[in-house]
């Protein structure tokens, strides 16, 4: 007889939003109906300029390439080059993903990881870090602070996100040199989450772990990870990138070959043209800037405290009181928000409200949350 078989979803978590279905259905009880502000799923238009790339690259009957199209590869390379303080990078430095999740998920997994490895990841989270470390049989270490890890042999991986996915922090360049220069000592993988980069309300702007004063020009032992679902409502295409280390680079592209992880050649097309519409990636950054101001504004008159929630497209807010008991108190009124506990232990009292909403629920969550003030 046959070894037991142990299902992959054994060694993974809950998936978090499964736990939130309670709280959703109570609001969508709710006579005005739910305001779902719960998850960054972007709500606005695709650019006209990507829907008419799609459109156009739709003819395209053969199988594309792993390594993408030189186009895309170049667009993103003159994007880090243009817009992130990269003096130089070459376009065999660039591979396209299927989204950043997939990316996330699998890097352990396509960089060799094995049980015998430590995956350090923020202490608050993307929950996919864990589950792409969990999938390998290697061991979380959830921390902020490099002395808690400099001296383990067994990290292979650090996680950096900035903006953060939830909290919103924002990084500067000299903390993110400081993780890279420890590691670079250790011979430590530095992969940075970097999808929320062009989103940030202060004057603290986000700078990638690639730019010149974080790297110092050298992609040594770096990976950078890029989307564009957040800046280009390009989430529904799946599309996103990962720059860095070109020896790094040539590893993922030799295992992702065999594994058929291929963006489609539409959708490298529409990437292109994505990347070159600066006016529509402006424009849905007001957006965002504004219903961010306007719920910002309606969670301090009902009481919140609002932590961090400089970048990225969430608000990271607190009552004081378990996640639990805001969410279903917000949920009473139809909103429905994420709890910190999602992302962390140390998240267990606060709630993460996302800005992806349309301007008309956002205006009417603003409303319901003076009923929550009383």
């Amino acid at each position: 007889m046959s070894s037991p078989r142990k299902p992959v979803a054994a060694n993974l978590p809950d998936f978090p939003w499964d736990l939130l279905l309670p709280a959703k259905q109570k609001a969508l009880a709710y006579p005005g109906g739910i305001i779902d502000l719960s998850v960054g799923t972007p709500v606005d238009d695709v650019p006209q300029s990507a829907q008419a790339a799609l459109a156009a690259a739709s003819n395209s009957p053969g199988y594309p390439v792993t390594q993408g199209s030189p186009a895309f590869r170049e667009a993103v390379a003159q994007w880090l080059m243009d817009e992130c303080s990269v003096l130089h990078c070459p376009t065999d430095s660039v591979l396209p993903t299927l989204g950043l999740k997939e990316a996330v998920a699998w890097l352990p997994f396509l960089l060799g990881l094995t049980s015998e490895h430590t995956v350090v990841v923020p202490a608050l989270a993307y929950p996919t870090y864990e589950v792409g470390t969990r999938l390998v049989g290697a061991r979380v270490l959830r921390c902020d602070d490099h002395t808690q890890w400099q001296d383990d042999p067994s990290v292979a991986l650090v996680w950096l996100n900035s903006p953060s996915n939830p909290t919103g922090r924002v990084m500067t360049a000299s903390q993110m040199k400081a993780i890279v220069n420890v590691a670079r000592e250790r011979n430590i993988i530095v992969a940075s989450d970097e999808c929320y980069l062009e989103l940030w309300w202060t004057d603290r702007k986000p700078v990638s772990v690639l730019s010149d004063e974080v790297s110092g020009g050298d992609f040594g032992q770096l990976l950078a990870l890029h989307s564009l679902s957040k800046r280009s409502n390009l989430a529904g295409y799946r599309i996103g990138s990962i720059t860095g280390d070109a020896a790094l680079i040539g590893e993922l592209l030799s295992a992702r070959k065999h594994l058929g992880h291929i963006v489609p050649a539409p959708t490298l097309a529409a990437a292109v043209a994505a990347y070159g519409d600066r006016t529509s990636a402006n424009e849905q950054r007001e957006r965002y800037r504004k219903r961010r101001t306007a719920l910002i504004n309606a969670l301090n008159a009902a009481g919140f405290h609002i932590d961090d929630s400089a970048g990225s497209l969430f608000i990271w807010a607190t009552t004081g009181e378990d996640c639990w008991d805001t969410v279903n108190r917000l949920a009473e009124i139809g909103i429905l928000v994420a709890p910190g506990m999602f992302y962390g232990p140390t998240g267990s009292r606060h709630i993460r409200i996302a800005l992806t909403a349309k301007d008309e629920a956002v205006a009417e969550a603003c409303e319901r949350l003076r009923v929550f003030a009383h």
